[in-house]
């Protein structure tokens, strides 16, 4: 049988397919980058750069959770959630995600994206956006807990995920994959929080 004519074994097939896809994904996400990139919106330029890096460190959640551990013992279980959220975001993101996955950075000068929005390029790898991670990781956790304060705070987390492609400094591919471990993140923290404090944490709590 010549080689033209072999029959391509099952697991080779489903390989070459896999990165054909993989590679349509990220020919998309470079486009949507570069979309943000050419759009200009000069009213929106300074704020997000500002919420971006007043996002670092997860200092706005940080704030927030001292806030509502002054506010009642339902507020503060709330708060204690979000952070443990965060506490594991923030490892799964930086630990093992950025090393596993070693994605570079996108190019922010080739893509012209304007000084008005820069906020310093992190050294780390690009995937996933440890930002966002966290910052979803906190909103599902402490919204779980206190329901009146899941709204403001999904808008708040998607403003900072947005916030790290508008800069410059995140592909939209790694802000998506971000808040999917936010999720998990808050669903780990929370499974945690019930086991070692079912009284203060029903297993109910747990996001579906």
């Amino acid at each position: 049988m010549s080689e033209l004519t072999r029959p391509v074994p099952a697991a080779d097939g489903l390989r070459r397919i896999v990165s054909e896809v993989l590679s349509d994904l990220r020919a998309v996400d470079g486009a949507l980058y570069a979309a943000v990139a050419a759009t200009p919106t000069p009213t929106l330029d300074r704020a997000l750069r500002r919420l971006s890096h007043a996002a670092d460190h997860s200092k706005i959640s940080f704030a927030i959770a001292g806030a509502l551990s002054l506010a009642g013992s339902r507020p503060r279980r709330a708060a204690l959630a979000g952070v443990g959220a965060v506490a594991v975001a923030s490892a799964s993101a930086n630990l093992l995600g950025k090393r596993l996955v070693r994605r570079d950075r996108p190019d922010r000068e080739a893509a012209r994206v304007t000084v008005d929005r820069h906020v310093p390029m992190p050294r780390s790898a690009s995937f996933p956006s440890g930002h966002t991670a966290s910052a979803v990781a906190f909103a599902t956790a402490v919204g779980t807990v206190l329901p009146a304060a899941s709204v403001p705070l999904g808008l708040l987390a998607g403003a900072v995920g947005y916030s790290r492609i508008h800069t410059g400094v995140h592909y939209p591919g790694d802000v998506a994959a971000g808040a999917v471990l936010g999720v998990a993140s808050a669903a780990t923290a929370l499974a945690v929080a019930s086991a070692r404090l079912p009284a203060s944490y029903p297993r109910g709590a747990a996001p579906k």
